[in-house]
């Protein structure tokens, strides 16, 4: 159907134009895409085989739908990608408020233009970007804001009575009709709001100041909720849940693998640290594992989740700690260091809630535990385990690193460092080196200094050296120096 061509009633008539509501508009172009094998939520990641099927069969179902889950799971997200499943354009009445179907006008406005000119009433034209309402539910939200309420001013222009009907001034969902409308956060939603909710769900009648408007608004609700809200803030009335036909669980990356293409899809990354700074995929693994570490933590409040935003932000904090460095050195290249790790500590502190352990530790104190804790997760998969029981006269892989520490004099990796004095502090360690030539042959050449550190980083977090913080960089030694400087 060419809109352009159509401009009046009359030629919407003589198109032959038939009205859709808007959950038939969607469950007819859903079924489109199954049908023709389209990616339905283009860059939604790891929900493929749970919250997709449950969402798209929510929609086949006609259903208004609540996404419940924690923070950082795409509820939203989810919400604003159903627009892609609306029809490109619909035919509104030119002037209308709430969008009124010219072949079902709902408004006086319109049932009175269409019937003072007839097939000459003029169409106008939406696209599905302006069909997407979202609202934050906050408790300072009133039913005014939502539903609507009477207008004086309108009252006053127009001289009319606050008999009269044509005195209201319509809220938020009567001006999104025909469109998806998004409650983000519906339990922070007052429970007397929440009521005013209950007829436009199920009766499609909506009352304002003692006004009850026979307006069976055509909608498509989607609520976001967090399990949090039910026990901190408030919760979702019963009544209201009773008329959300599909509530679906979303939840956090179950892989490493998902969470990295997630991160690195939402990651805002200048290109000059895309293409100035090598980033070797087990930094990667690494930075994701520190997320996966935190959601199971017992310094981590487990009610609060452990948002996808940490693991994003703390990916754009390590390129700007390497890029940092680069700047301070004079250099237009590098390579992500372990050390970098340091600089997404930032990005950690802010982003996880933490139970009273958590708090007596300290955050920032926190924030290393996870590092190391990830580091301890991934070491098995490169070298041999190092298990927490050992005979003392039992040889192990680890043996000669140990002992090239316990005869030199302390090792220094400064922040500031070169690549080249980096790359030549690291290879100073032959017993390092023999390690990897064994264990991991194969590993990409310019990732390799990465995981020589990641070795060193690995030893301390299975205690078989110490580290030391000091101003300008780390200290490594065995744990034997490490004692005799203590005393």
């Amino acid at each position: 159907m060419n809109k352009d061509n159509i401009k009046t009633l009359g030629d919407l008539k003589e198109a032959g134009y038939r009205s859709k509501g808007i959950k038939d508009e969607l469950r007819s172009n859903l079924i489109e895409k199954i049908k023709d094998g389209e990616t339905t939520f283009a860059g939604i990641h790891g929900y493929e085989h749970s919250v997709i099927p449950e969402l798209e069969r929510a929609i086949l179902s006609r259903h208004n739908i609540n996404l419940l889950g924690l923070r950082g799971q795409a509820k939203t997200r989810l919400a604003r990608l159903m627009v892609n499943l609306l029809d490109e354009w619909i035919p509104v009445v030119e002037g209308s408020e709430i969008n009124d179907d010219p072949l079902n006008p709902l408004s006086r406005y319109a049932q009175n233009l269409i019937v003072e000119k007839g097939d000459d009433t003029p169409i106008g034209w939406i696209h599905r970007e302006e069909r997407f309402f979202e609202k934050l539910a906050t408790p300072d939200v009133t039913v005014a804001d939502l539903i609507g309420d009477v207008d004086p001013i309108k009252a006053a222009n127009l001289k009319l009575s606050y008999a009269d009907d044509r005195v209201i001034h319509f809220g938020m969902i009567p001006r999104a009709n025909r469109s998806i409308f998004v409650i983000n956060e519906l339990p922070d939603l007052q429970a007397r709001i929440q009521v005013a909710l209950f007829n436009i769900l199920q009766e499609g009648d909506i009352q304002i100041r003692g006004f009850k408007l026979r307006l069976p608004l055509d909608m498509q609700f989607v609520f976001t909720a967090n399990p949090e809200d039910y026990t901190n803030r408030g919760s979702i009335v019963t009544p209201l849940k009773d008329r959300i036909g599909s509530q679906i669980l979303t939840h956090y990356p179950e892989t490493v693998a998902t969470a990295k293409v997630i991160t690195s899809q939402e990651a805002k990354l200048d290109d000059r640290q895309t293409n100035r700074v090598h980033v070797p995929e087990i930094a990667k693994d690494l930075l994701e594992q520190i997320s996966f570490e935190a959601r199971d933590s017992e310094y981590v409040d487990a009610k609060s989740g452990v948002s996808a935003r940490m693991s994003i932000t703390a990916f754009e904090n390590l390129l700007s700690a390497a890029e940092y460095r680069m700047l301070k050195t004079g250099e237009i290249e590098t390579n992500i260091r372990l050390s970098d790790f340091m600089g997404v500590v930032p990005a950690i502190t802010g982003k996880v809630e933490l139970v009273y352990e958590g708090e007596q530790e300290g955050a920032a104190a926190v924030a290393q535990h996870l590092l190391n804790e990830a580091i301890k997760t991934l070491f098995p998969e490169y070298f041999p385990k190092i298990e927490k029981l050992e005979r003392q006269d039992a040889k192990s892989p680890y043996d000669g690193i140990v002992e090239w520490f316990f005869e030199s004099n302390g090792f220094e990796l400064l922040d500031d460092i070169s690549d080249a004095e980096y790359k030549k502090l690291l290879d100073s360690i032959s017993p390092l080196n023999d390690l990897i030539e064994k264990h991991q042959p194969d590993f990409p050449m310019e990732d390799r200094y990465f995981l020589k550190e990641f070795v060193l980083w690995g030893l301390v977090a299975y205690k078989k050296l110490s580290k030391h913080r000091f101003v300008k960089g780390y200290q490594f030694k065995d744990l034997y120096g490490s004692y005799i400087s203590g005393l």
